[in-house]
């Protein structure tokens, strides 16, 4: 039995988004960033500028009798949108692009029915806050720290 969701949760989260074809030409990237990255248009899970803090996670009692447990989690997410220019309205136009498009690949369609569970690995999941920072550093880029909020059966 596993001790937390949170493993299953970000594998989950990357295969999700991996395979969604509005992220064509999107780095979706596992954890921190590396070095010399050449996308102009990124979406980090586990990740958010400025915090060592991939996930965090409350757990609980789900009933009487102890035999399995509640978790509520958080994963930390980014979105990145880079260009060589100084237009700040695109990068944060395209950004929040990035944003629509994870929000609708969490949703449930008739062809990805179990997207809100994340293909089974939580019980719902959902994009719930997001904190947008913007700057001119070799050109205009925008950022969205986001958060998909979860909870799991363990």
């Amino acid at each position: 039995m596993a001790t937390s969701a949170v493993p299953a949760v970000i594998d989950a989260l990357l295969d999700i988004l991996e395979a969604t074809p509005e992220l064509e030409g999107v780095a979706v990237v596992d954890g921190p960033p590396g070095v010399n990255f050449t996308e102009r248009r990124r979406i980090y899970v586990g990740y958010s500028p400025g915090s060592d803090q991939a996930a965090e996670v409350q757990q609980s009692f789900a009933n009487a009798g102890a035999r399995s447990r509640n978790e509520d989690g958080l994963i930390a997410c980014y979105a990145e949108a880079r260009g060589g220019d100084k237009e700040m309205r695109l990068r944060r136009n395209q950004v929040y692009e990035l944003l629509a498009i994870v929000e609708n690949a969490l949703r449930g369609t008739d062809v990805a029915p179990e997207a809100p569970t994340l293909n089974g690995a939580v019980l719902w999941s959902e994009v719930t806050t997001g904190s947008l920072v913007q700057g001119q550093d070799s050109g205009a880029q925008a950022g969205l720290a986001f958060t998909v909020a979860y909870r799991a059966r363990i």
